[in-house]
């Protein structure tokens, strides 16, 4: 089972975030807070695969509860969640190591394809949301020759990789796609984060937006 963490202020979206991601065999919700303050807590009880927070929360915001997890010897894979009006909060969530950003009205099947994804290590970027989480972050064409630079120094092979990342795939999918073994996938996700100087697959996936990999 993927056990699965919800943090998120408004009664509403906890309940159908739990309904939805309840409905797949595959997933459990151990645990959910309506504040960012227990987050790190719940965690260390229930020991998660994945965490989903929101960006926007009263006492204790999610940045502050994605920075408490990513001090854990062992965090989650974490997801915000947010609306379309993405904000400053995004450059921080990314460099603390968030590893995806969800919409909170994403579509039941996408949700639950997003929860297994970041389960083996997956990033998740919502195609509604990407472009904004991009133009947020990129900070316009001032971003976009550095990280030409750094798609340079790239194969032919680990640009194909970074593109597909960039689009969401998970390791298994861009195997199938390129007609290669999940671990020699990983093997080239991870040669990719190391040579461009990424945290996780969501910012090798903006450096490939940036550098005009992926339009």
């Amino acid at each position: 089972m993927i056990k699965v963490l919800i943090a998120d202020d408004e009664d509403l979206v906890r309940s159908g975030l739990r309904t939805i991601l309840s409905s797949a065999g595959d997933i459990e919700v151990v645990a959910e807070c309506d504040d960012g303050v227990h987050v790190a807590e719940l965690a260390r009880l229930h020991r998660p695969a994945v965490a989903l927070l929101d960006i926007r929360m009263n006492t204790c915001d999610g940045i502050d509860a994605l920075r408490a997890l990513m001090a854990l010897p062992q965090p989650p894979a974490v997801s915000m969640l947010t609306t379309f009006d993405v904000d400053e909060y995004v450059r921080e969530a990314l460099r603390i190591g968030a590893n995806g950003f969800l919409l909170k009205d994403t579509e039941p099947i996408h949700l639950i394809k997003a929860v297994r994804d970041l389960a083996v290590g997956g990033a998740v970027l919502d195609p509604k949301v990407a472009a904004r989480v991009v133009t947020t972050v990129a900070d316009g064409a001032r971003a976009a020759e550095p990280a030409q630079r750094l798609l340079a120094m790239l194969s032919d092979r680990e640009l194909e990789v970074v593109s597909l990342v960039g689009h969401g795939l998970s390791n298994a999918e861009i195997g199938q796609q390129l007609h290669l073994s999940e671990a020699t996938v990983k093997g080239y996700v991870s040669a990719v984060l190391g040579k461009i100087g990424a945290v996780n697959r969501v910012q090798a996936a903006l450096v490939a937006y940036r550098g005009g990999l992926i339009a």
